[in-house]
């Protein structure tokens, strides 16, 4: 706990620190997000970089609190940097979908090679691994898509990542709770120049690396201790993310319109389009994601039939929630 205290402040002084300095760096190279009075509707560009401050603040903070003497370790950290450099080139606006796709697959297999893959006694390891993969670029693209609002990505990833050290606290995993800490510590730092009115974005290069770090954080937490219901809790602790991908999925599906074009169809845009502002939902849907992060705990701590009914409990709060939302006019 001290050292992971260590790195979570570590991590928040030096994001404070670079964070400023990367958007110093965005404009004077003109690494800017315009508005295009569509989805981009900010009053001026803002600068992007903020995902480079939040990668070196964490890995910073990790080199002066962890030994780097772990294949998983270093795996992820190899596959997180694969991420951030994919992402980063993005941003410039030259990537295709497939070809940024293709760069997440090399990431997710990166960290399948290092052994970081789901590992439950019940799966066979080919099962588990195709889960895996497909966890991992799932979990990747959820964190990209719901980064469409001033300190909406940041503040879910960091109460994420809150909860998700609290679970390897708990399980007695000390390296996993130190990632975590880490992790926390530089989004609460970005947080600080991100939240309404954001002077500086993460962008993809943010966006994607925190989605697959906490993808693969999640993924081996040790839920299943009293039931195996609680196997589904990292999808329940990242459920906001989870939630805005399939609901925009399947809303730009029966609309007819590839599933990769941006649109406002996101349930952060339809909240603010209905009453709450921009803050407001930022807020909300940190609330929400601890409030998830409880119910895991709770799944986790069940016997089967009350975790199996906390899950049901969530998935129609869940679908409600779609139907609501689905009746919100967001069109431009």
């Amino acid at each position: 706990m001290i050292r992971a205290s260590a790195a979570f402040a570590l991590a928040v002084i030096l994001s404070l620190y670079a964070t400023p300095l990367m958007r110093a760096a965005a404009i004077r190279f003109g690494i800017v997000d315009r508005p295009d009075g569509r989805l981009k509707q900010q009053a001026s560009p803002v600068p992007y970089l903020g995902g480079i401050g939040i990668y070196l603040s964490f890995l910073l903070a990790l080199t002066a609190t962890l030994r780097f003497d772990s294949t998983e370790v270093l795996g992820l950290l190899l596959a997180g940097t694969i991420t951030l450099i994919l992402g980063l080139i993005d941003d410039f606006g030259v990537l295709t979908p497939w070809a940024k796709l293709a760069g997440q697959v090399v990431a997710v297999l990166t960290l399948i090679n290092a052994s970081i893959y789901i590992k439950l006694s019940f799966l066979p390891s080919p099962v588990a691994i195709a889960l895996s993969f497909v966890w991992l670029l799932a979990i990747t693209n959820a964190f990209n898509i719901i980064d469409v609002m001033d300190g909406l990505a940041a503040g879910v990833a960091a109460a994420a990542a809150a909860i998700l050290f609290l679970v390897a606290a708990f399980n007695g995993r000390p390296t996993y709770a130190l990632l975590l800490a880490a992790l926390c510590g530089a989004l609460l730092g970005f947080l600080r120049f991100n939240f309404e009115p954001a002077t500086i974005y993460m962008g993809d290069a943010g966006s994607m690396f925190i989605g697959l770090m906490l993808g693969a954080l999640a993924m081996n937490n040790s839920y299943t201790r009293l039931n195996l219901v609680a196997s589904l809790a990292p999808v329940v602790i990242l459920g906001v993310p989870v939630f805005d991908m399939l609901f925009v999925m399947y809303v730009r599906y029966r609309r007819g319109i590839p599933v990769m074009l941006g649109s406002p169809d996101h349930f952060a845009l339809r909240l603010r389009k209905w009453r709450l502002s921009t803050r407001q939902t930022v807020v909300a849907s940190c609330g929400a994601t601890l409030l998830l992060g409880g119910l895991a705990i709770g799944m986790m701590l069940s016997r089967g039939g009350m975790a199996l009914l906390i899950l049901a409990a969530i998935a129609l709060a869940s679908l409600t929630l779609a139907i609501l939302l689905r009746r919100i006019d967001v069109s431009l």
